[in-house]
């Protein structure tokens, strides 16, 4: 007998406590969790640092996603950006502290459940209020910005998934 297959989240009914307008945005990221985890499962450390012809590492979006969805989230709350914050940021170009699958995967879940909290917090009636973002207070709404987290992590998401399968590649034939 087969495992039985899951339906992706949109498809398992809301999430609790999310507005319904706020939907999407949070099925969006509990499946970049769960294909992350997928995508990782079984990546050796070298593998998740590997840049394929001078390509980003998943380790980088991975630090990269969880960052960009603190940040886009921070903006949406009406907040500036806290130095440790403009500091992770710089940092996330560099190689990683985070040191396995476990490590990384820990730190995205944190920051997703993060931010299902702060969907679970959003009044609808605020979706269309303003917010500055970055230093040059370019503008945008609470919408916008929510639902920009939840893209942008989809984004690399699917850079997780491409570049792991092609690690995993190039490390199993470098120990062939």
């Amino acid at each position: 007998m087969s495992a039985p297959v899951i339906a992706e989240p949109w498809l398992r009914g809301p999430v609790e406590g999310v507005p319904p307008l706020l939907q999407p945005a949070a099925h969006a990221l509990i499946l970049a969790v769960e294909e992350i985890e997928s995508a990782i499962g079984g990546l050796s450390p070298t593998a998740l640092t590997l840049e394929p012809h001078g390509a980003a590492s998943v380790s980088f979006h991975i630090r990269h996603a969880a960052g960009s969805l603190d940040r886009l989230y921070t903006y949406a709350r009406g907040e500036m950006l806290s130095e440790p914050q403009r500091e992770a940021l710089v940092a996330e170009r560099q190689p990683s502290a985070l040191a396995d699958a476990d490590a990384h995967l820990s730190m995205l879940r944190a920051q997703v459940d993060r931010a299902l909290a702060q969907l679970r917090a959003t009044s609808e009636s605020s979706l269309g209020d303003r917010r500055e973002v970055g230093r040059k207070r370019l503008p945008s709404t609470v919408l916008g910005l929510l639902f920009h987290g939840a893209e942008h992590t989809a984004r690399h998401t699917g850079q997780v998934v491409t570049t792991a399968r092609i690690a995993a590649a190039m490390e199993a034939r470098q120990t062939d």
